[in-house]
């Protein structure tokens, strides 16, 4: 009996102990959990699960393709909403180089009015992927400047009434020259408007109707002054008569077929865009210009109008290929310029555009 009760206290000890432990962990287990409960709360809400959603929703895929085929152009990824025609006329810009921003026409449907540069991207949007349409503005800025002086040309040729006297113009017979100016007219255009939608790629970032309204009056102008002269009933044949005729015509013609080949070589993928390298001469004989010159479609182009002048022997003919010579020395001495500094090792003893000379 008494070793039973000496036992008691030391078994009631050691539940006190226990139960004193248990309280100390009990408190310390608070103590942590309202410190984690603290820094979770001071970071603030998990944001993970919104940026996944909310980053599907922000950007936009625009496939890009061409107005007359529908073949696909190019897609510019990555659209965010807050971009706007301009932009998205950006970054085609910089995956198709070839066309820049200024020249480029997108429409929401085939035959649809252009969209304007501030239009945004989500007010055109029914989806995460939106497709538009392309057209070359450049392209349609030349056609309008070539077209017309073929057209304006062959009305003085035709001598529709309300231009010349019609007893004048029925009583005179018509100098061979004046039938082969017009013919030669007609192909250097003609040969301007299929280069145009066939070889062409335009390259220079002009603004279309700026460069619409400048392109279109002097080009129209002066053919219709040109024009004027040249079919007018009055108009006197070439000093040297026939053999001055002759020459100028087959010199003509030769400069047209070089002008024509020169341009083939510079629409070659290898000589456009950011990584081309300089045009070289091939087994054509026309090409071999290049050995002298560094832009010889200008020179092919002044030696056209120098030929078509003196063929011809008129004012109006040789005052549109003087300055015709003087912006093509302007824009040949600048691309001249252009070639030294990327392609110096091609252009050793080259002129710009007159060999030897200029």
């Amino acid at each position: 009996m008494f070793k039973r009760h000496k036992s008691l206290p030391s078994e009631r000890k050691r539940e006190i102990f226990s139960q004193g432990v248990t309280g100390s962990m009990l408190r310390n287990d608070l103590r942590n959990f309202h410190c984690l409960s603290q820094l979770v709360l001071s970071t603030g809400p998990l944001k993970a699960a919104p940026v996944s959603k909310h980053s599907k929703t922000l950007h936009f895929e625009i496939e890009i393709l061409d107005a007359q085929t529908r073949k696909q152009i190019c897609i510019v990824d990555k659209v965010v909403q807050t971009s706007t025609i301009h932009d998205v006329k950006q970054k085609f810009h910089k995956e198709c180089p070839q066309w820049y921003p200024s020249q480029v026409g997108l429409q929401l449907e085939q035959g649809g009015p252009f969209l304007k540069d501030y239009i945004s991207i989500q007010s055109i949007a029914a989806s995460s992927i939106v497709t538009l349409y392309f057209t070359d503005l450049g392209q349609q800025v030349f056609l309008a400047e070539y077209t017309g002086p073929l057209l304006i040309y062959l009305l003085f040729y035709l001598r529709i009434p309300y231009i010349y006297d019609m007893k004048e113009s029925s009583g005179r017979l018509r100098h061979p020259v004046v039938h082969l100016a017009c013919f030669c007219h007609c192909i250097h255009y003609i040969r301007y408007l299929l280069e145009t939608l066939f070889v062409h790629k335009v390259s220079a970032g002009h603004t279309p109707l700026k460069n619409l309204i400048k392109g279109c009056a002097f080009y129209w102008g002066f053919t219709s002054w040109i024009a004027y002269y040249i079919n007018h009933p009055q108009y006197t044949p070439p000093s040297f008569g026939n053999r001055q005729v002759a020459v100028s015509a087959i010199n003509f013609l030769i400069c047209e077929a070089g002008n024509h080949f020169i341009n083939v070589i510079l629409a070659h993928p290898n000589h456009t865009g950011i990584n081309a390298c300089f045009p070289s001469p091939n087994y054509n004989p026309f090409t071999w210009m290049f050995f002298l010159v560094s832009c010889p479609n200008y020179t092919y182009e002044i030696g056209s109008w120098i030929s078509f002048t003196i063929m011809t022997q008129t004012l109006p003919v040789g005052i549109f290929t003087l300055l015709m010579s003087i912006q093509m020395s302007l824009w040949a001495q600048k691309k001249h310029k252009i070639y030294l500094k990327k392609f110096s090792s091609y252009m050793h003893r080259k002129s710009a555009m007159i060999p030897f000379i200029l």
